[in-house]
């Protein structure tokens, strides 16, 4: 469907989702690409610092553009998903819902709402 073939109330919906998505992808790109200590201390717990971090910022920002590009925002879609998939079974299956320290056992400050953001978006 383009568009224009859509009616007014879906088209208004899509618009709405597809921002939303690009919103909560664009807003931990700068945190990821500039190498926050919280982004920085949860990729060293994955095991894929500097390499996951800038990598899947790098994925996010693209993906967030593309979704704002009614030609492109298929493709956007696809990106951010398979990020997104990433980032929940990350969640999952290592890091957990609250990121704990592994050698403190404390929760990470600064990274207590990323499963739900992933989840939403």
């Amino acid at each position: 469907m383009t568009p224009n073939s859509l009616s007014k109330p879906v088209l208004i919906v899509s618009w709405a989702c597809q921002l939303t998505a690009a919103a909560i992808l664009l807003m931990t790109v700068p945190f990821k690409l500039s190498g926050a200590p919280e982004t920085v201390k949860l990729f060293e717990i994955l095991g894929a610092e500097p390499v996951g971090r800038i990598g899947s910022g790098v994925m996010e920002l693209v993906s967030g553009v593309l979704l704002l590009i009614p030609r492109t925002a298929w493709l956007g879609a696809i990106l951010a998903a398979g990020t997104l998939f990433g980032a929940i079974m990350s969640h999952l299956f290592v890091l957990g819902i609250v990121v704990t320290d592994p050698a403190t056992g404390q929760p990470v400050p600064g990274l207590e709402g990323l499963f739900p953001l992933a989840c939403v978006a």
